[in-house]
């Protein structure tokens, strides 16, 4: 199964595309789509909406595998990232992709065991499960591959 995991956003985007077969899993690709804040809010969601338009007809995935919005202290950065979820939602939906949805706190258990795991712990843990030489960066590249490896570890195969 090919899944294509976001961890979304609006000025960064991160993305992975990963294979399991059987116990094994296999990194494809990864990276992360990046929007300048100088740009009207519309052009970087139609930027978003395009790249990631592009990787779902370049990479195939069986599904998408994305993060919950985590409502943190900044009501104006939730927003953002909100549009950029649904610009995604819909990306998926234009693809006839289905999309699993996880929260932070699964995500961490799946990775650590722990749901109140660190960023450098689930970074680590990535590296780690998929023979890395060393943590994806930015960090939304390594939250993508995270997702996408909590569905892989979930059975909830679409």
């Amino acid at each position: 199964m090919r899944i294509l995991g976001i961890d979304p956003g609006i000025g960064r985007c991160g993305w992975a595309v990963i294979e399991i077969e059987g116990q094994k899993l296999t990194v494809k690709d990864y990276g992360c789509i990046e929007t300048e804040a100088k740009i009207g809010k519309e052009k970087r969601l139609e930027i978003v909406h395009k790249e990631i338009l592009r990787l779902i007809k370049k990479y195939s995935p069986e599904v998408m595998a994305i993060e919950e919005l985590f409502f943190g202290n900044n009501a104006k950065t939730a927003f953002m990232v909100g549009e950029a979820r649904g610009v995604i939602l819909l990306c998926a939906s234009q693809s006839n992709l289905p999309v699993s949805i996880y929260n932070p706190m699964e995500i961490k258990v799946a990775l650590t065991g722990y749901g109140k795991a660190l960023k450098p712990q689930v970074g680590q843990m990535v590296k780690v499960l998929l023979k890395l030489k060393e943590v994806p960066k930015p960090d939304d590249t390594a939250d993508a591959l995270a997702v996408a490896i909590t569905h892989a570890f979930s059975k909830k195969y679409a």
